[in-house]
């Protein structure tokens, strides 16, 4: 029986997301339209607690 693919969450090698039957959403079209829109105002929100000691 297959396993549905389920979501990647911070797992950064590749193998591992084949061997787990996981998926990797892909943003790079994302930042692209970010960057091509020419914004005076972005928000980009960060995950609670990310980069804190």
């Amino acid at each position: 029986m297959d396993r549905k693919p389920v979501v990647n969450i911070g797992e950064q090698r590749f193998y591992k997301l084949i061997e787990e039957n996981r998926f990797y959403i892909d943003k790079t079209d994302f930042i692209r339209e970010w960057w091509e829109n020419g914004s005076t105002v972005t928000l980009i929100t960060r995950p609670r607690r990310f980069g804190k000691t």
